[in-house]
């Protein structure tokens, strides 16, 4: 088959780095077919730089009030005619062989059912100074994943902007769940491995993926999209005890509750109080899904708890948690 390449954008206060993704995407040695940035509601001056960029290059630029990241990728999603996404984050930039690189597998004798490939990463800071070089090497999330249990243990860690997915194997599973500003990269990806699509891992990094404090990785919105998801999946996936099988008691839930734990500890150890707060309450979400021994653990500590963090006695609040919750 031929393929052809939409690269989208989506883009929300992001002027200060939004020309280097741009100019990320226009160096590939195999270029896209189409060039897609959609405006989400910006109210700084990353859209006039687009159009002062786009003078010089095809660029399709796409308006629409602010939805969220899930909701701008679906609107290009659905604009465009190619056959492949290729998805960028405003902050983040590809290598210039990161096309060709994806695109390979999809050119080699078919995989059945391939919906998507992708790769590695290199870590940048702010100033887009390397951090570490192939990044999924170094986290506990299997690549590529080969189960269930894969997909629901561990943040995948199948970055959009690292890969390149089938528009129609998207749209068949229903596109990005535009209630989530976060983790709607993980959502989709279970989707289409639950649906039967195949994936190819490249352990090759493709892009540089920038992290820093202004990251959506360590904002409010991003921690209120992890809850909703962890509600989703706690919907999708009951346990089965007929069956042998606990997908929230052994997979879901600590999951998820070694997440809210780290945003409680360090919340309070960076004097975050809406962090602290908000890992605290997702605790307390979770863990009815936990198992026996750390529901009543928990149940026991989280009076003190509750006292004791608020009174900035965080040490002890650390450490009464990390007791209850241990295996």
């Amino acid at each position: 088959m031929t393929i052809t390449v939409a690269a989208i954008i989506p883009l929300y206060n992001g002027a200060p780095f939004i020309i280097e993704a741009l100019r990320s995407v226009v160096a590939q040695t195999d270029p896209p077919d189409e060039v897609i940035v959609v405006d989400d509601g910006s109210t700084d001056e990353g859209p006039a730089l687009v159009e002062e960029f786009a003078r010089n290059h095809r660029i399709t630029i796409l308006r629409k009030p602010n939805g969220g990241q899930s909701s701008a990728r679906n609107t290009a999603i659905m604009h465009t005619n190619c056959s492949h996404i290729a998805l960028l984050d405003q902050d983040d930039a590809w290598y210039d062989n990161h096309l060709a690189v994806l695109k390979a597998p999809f050119e080699s004798p078919p995989v059945r059912d391939l919906a998507f490939v992708y790769g590695n990463l290199d870590q940048i800071d702010r100033e887009g100074r390397m951090v570490a070089h192939c990044v999924l090497d170094a986290v506990p999330s299997p690549q590529p994943k080969r189960s269930l249990q894969d997909c629901l243990s561990y943040d995948q860690f199948i970055l959009p902007g690292a890969s390149l997915i089938a528009k129609d194997a998207m749209v068949a599973v229903g596109l990005f769940d535009e209630r989530l500003s976060g983790y709607e990269d993980d959502d989709l990806f279970l989707r289409l491995f639950m649906a039967g699509y195949r994936s190819v891992y490249v352990n090759e990094a493709v892009t540089r993926w920038r992290i820093y404090a202004g990251s959506t990785s360590f904002s409010a919105r991003m921690a209120k999209s992890r809850m909703i998801y962890f509600h989703k999946l706690i919907e999708l996936f009951p346990d089965d005890p007929r069956l042998g099988v606990y997908w929230r008691r052994n997979f879901i839930a600590p999951r998820f509750f070694e997440i809210a734990y780290n945003e409680f500890y360090n919340g309070s150890k960076n004097g975050e109080a809406a962090r602290l707060a908000h890992g605290w309450t997702a605790m307390l979400e979770i863990v009815p899904y936990m198992k026996n021994r750390v529901r009543r653990r928990m149940n026991w500590v989280a009076p003190v708890v509750g006292r004791i963090y608020r009174g900035r006695l965080t040490g002890v609040a650390r450490r009464l948690v990390r007791f209850a919750a241990r295996a």
